[in-house]
């Protein structure tokens, strides 16, 4: 094998690896962006199974004036 051969092969392996950090790193941003939609989807499927459950949260607390 030639040596540019050689040095194309490792450009491209090279070009290669970086490609798959780079993409590991998309995917790894988007489970923990899915991760945190289904737990706010679990949050707001509670809610609606149970409408009659009050909020939690500041909405229902008195304010300190009162």
């Amino acid at each position: 094998m030639s040596d540019q051969r050689l040095i194309d092969i490792e450009f491209k392996l090279a070009h290669q690896e970086a490609l798959i950090d780079e993409l590991n790193a998309v995917v790894t941003k988007q489970q923990t962006t899915i991760d945190t939609l289904e737990a706010a989807l679990k949050i707001l499927a509670k809610r609606q199974r149970n409408p009659d459950e009050k909020p939690i949260g500041p909405a229902n607390q008195k304010p300190p004036h009162y």
